[in-house]
C-alpha cells in the first residue's frame, strides 16, 4: 500500500522547518494537520482551593509542553517566584529546551535522559530526597504518580488545565491512508467525533505506550509506533513506514 495522505492529529506547526514538511516534500506525500484536542486553563482561584504550595516542592516533573505552559502561568497568576534552586525533570531534551520560553535555561537545574537506554524515571531516582510537583490535566496518565508512590518518593499533583475534544464534524477521516495519534486524549476525541469508527485500510500511528494502549483498548490496530530505538520520533517512524510501502 503506497502512502499518499497522512493526518497528524496536532495543530499545524508554525515553524516551516518542521520535519513533517520535509517528509512531505521528500516522499511527495500530502500531510494534513488537525487538532483533535483543545486545552482549557484551570483558573488560579480553582488551583488555590487545592491548598498546594508550589514552593514546598524542590522539583517539577514535566510531562508535556502544555504542562510547562500552565505551570508558569499559574506561578505568574498566583505570584509565585520560582527560585533558581527549583529542579525540572523532562522526558527528553526537546521539552527541556522548551523551558527556555519561560526561564533562563543556563541558570536552571534541568534534567532529562541523555542515553537511549535511560528514561526520565531513571533520572528521577537519582534525586530520591526531593519533593516533586506534577502539573497535569484532568485526564493525565497515572504512570508517573504510581512510579513515585511505588518508590516512596514525596510528591503532589495538581490539575492546572483540562483537555477536551475538538469539533471535527467537518473532517472526513476516511480520506487518509495514515492517521497519527499522540495521546490517549486524542483517542477519546476520535470516539466522540467518529462514533463507530472502522479502521478498514487506514494505518494508525501511535506515539507512546499510553496512546498505543488506548487505541488497542477500543479494538484498533497500531501499525506504526514511536518512540523506538530505531525511530525516536514520529517523523522517523512515518518515514520508515513510507519507505517500506513504496
Amino acid at each position: 500500500m503506497k502512502i499518499k495522505t497522512i493526518l497528524i492529529s496536532q495543530p499545524e506547526p508554525e515553524n516551516l522547518r518542521s520535519p513533517f514538511f520535509d517528509l512531505a516534500d521528500k516522499y511527495n506525500v500530502k500531510i494534513s494537520f488537525r487538532k483533535f484536542i483543545q486545552v482549557e486553563e484551570i483558573p488560579a482561584i480553582e488551583f488555590l482551593k487545592e491548598r498546594i504550595n508550589i514552593l514546598d516542592h524542590s522539583s517539577v516533573i514535566i510531562t508535556s509542553r502544555t504542562s510547562i505552559e500552565n505551570f508558569f502561568r499559574i506561578c505568574e497568576e498566583t505570584r509565585v517566584d520560582v527560585p533558581p534552586s527549583m529542579k525540572f525533570f523532562c522526558p527528553s531534551e526537546s521539552y527541556a529546551l522548551y523551558l527556555q520560553k519561560y526561564t533562563t535555561y543556563r541558570k536552571r537545574k534541568i534534567f532529562f535522559p541523555k542515553r537511549r537506554n535511560q528514561s526520565m524515571k531513571d533520572v528521577i531516582m537519582k534525586h530520591k530526597k526531593d519533593n516533586f510537583f506534577i502539573p497535569c490535566s484532568n485526564i493525565s496518565s497515572n504512570e508517573i504518580p504510581s512510579f513515585l508512590s511505588k518508590n516512596n518518593l514525596k510528591y503532589s499533583t495538581a490539575t492546572l488545565y483540562k483537555t477536551v475534544s475538538s469539533d471535527l464534524s467537518d473532517l472526513d477521516i476516511n480520506e487518509f491512508d495514515v492517521v497519527a495519534f499522540f495521546s490517549p486524549a486524542g483517542i477519546i476525541s476520535l470516539q466522540e467525533n467518529f462514533n463507530g469508527f472502522k479502521q478498514n485500510d487506514i494505518k494508525i500511528a501511535a506515539f507512546g505506550n499510553n496512546t498505543k494502549s488506548a487505541l488497542e483498548d477500543i479494538g484498533l490496530s497500531v501499525d506504526i509506533e514511536a518512540p523506538t530505538p530505531q525511530a525516536p520520533s514520529m517523523k522517523m517512524a512515518l518515514e520508515q513506514f513510507i519507505k517500506s510501502n513504496k
